[in-house]
Order: structure tokens, then sequence, then C-alpha cells
């Protein structure tokens, strides 16, 4: 999805809910929509403040719930106690490989897979709306130490 859609569409969630677009949440979404990676807010807030330190902890936290809620960003717990927000913007479908040691996650597509999966669910009678494949394991460098 385009940029300057994402924006407009975070503008018009933020007047439907009477609040301000602000410079401070421009640049939050702006570094949130970087890279796509799976950030949580302590990450985000981090990248945010090395572009301006006057940008607190808690508007970063506050501006990632604001991106959840209106669909930009979706939660994800990957079994370390930490939310981290992953953006919603991204078209193609994506599996997660998670370091139980270091916590690298890894994103990755498998057209077997997904076949595999609509195949259990048509053996069942089940159409799937929706889902999540995280594996859990140790990553290469993990694995080596």
């Amino acid at each position: 999805m385009d940029k300057s859609k994402i924006k407009d569409d975070f503008r018009s969630f933020l007047v439907e809910k009477g609040l301000k677009s602000t410079r401070q949440r421009e640049e939050i979404l702006d570094e949130f929509l970087r890279d796509g990676a799976h950030l949580s807010a302590e990450d985000l807030y981090m990248r945010v403040r090395s572009n301006n330190p006057r940008i607190g902890y808690a508007t970063v936290y506050r501006t990632l719930k604001l991106f959840a809620e209106c669909g930009i960003a979706e939660q994800r717990q990957f079994g370390d106690g930490q939310t981290r927000y992953e953006s919603t913007t991204v078209d193609e479908h994506h599996d997660h490989l998670i370091c139980t040691c270091c916590g690298k996650i890894v994103e990755f597509e498998d057209p077997e897979i997904e076949h595999l999966q609509e195949k259990v669910a048509a053996a069942h009678g089940f159409i799937i709306e929706r889902h999540r494949l995280n594996l859990f394991g140790r990553c290469r460098d993990c694995q080596a130490s």
C-alpha cells in the first residue's frame, strides 16, 4: 500500500476520533513504516528518539495503540512477553520463525505450507479466514554457540 494513502487514512482516523494530527505522530508513523519490522514500543521509541529527542516514550506507546486501533498495525506476541507491532499494510502473507534464545524473528513464505493448511481445512469442512504460523526454535547463530 502507498505510504501517502496510509498517512491520509491515519489522519482521517484521527479526525474521526477527535484527535489532532501532530508532527510527532507523523514522525512516529514514518519510522514505523520505514522497514516493517516487528517493533516493540521501546524499539520504535529508540529509533524515533535518535531523530527527535523531544518525543517521549508515552507518546510512542499511545501512537502505536492508535495505529492498531485504526488498522495499520497489528499487535503480535512472540512468546517473549513483549508486545510487538507489525504493519498490516504489507499485502503478502507471511509466517514467522522465532529464536527462543536471542529473539530473532525471520519472516518466511512457503506455498506448500499454505496449500497444506487449505487442504487440512477443507478436509474438516472449514474455511480459513486468517491464520498465523509462528515456529519457535534456535537460529543458526544460537545453535553454534
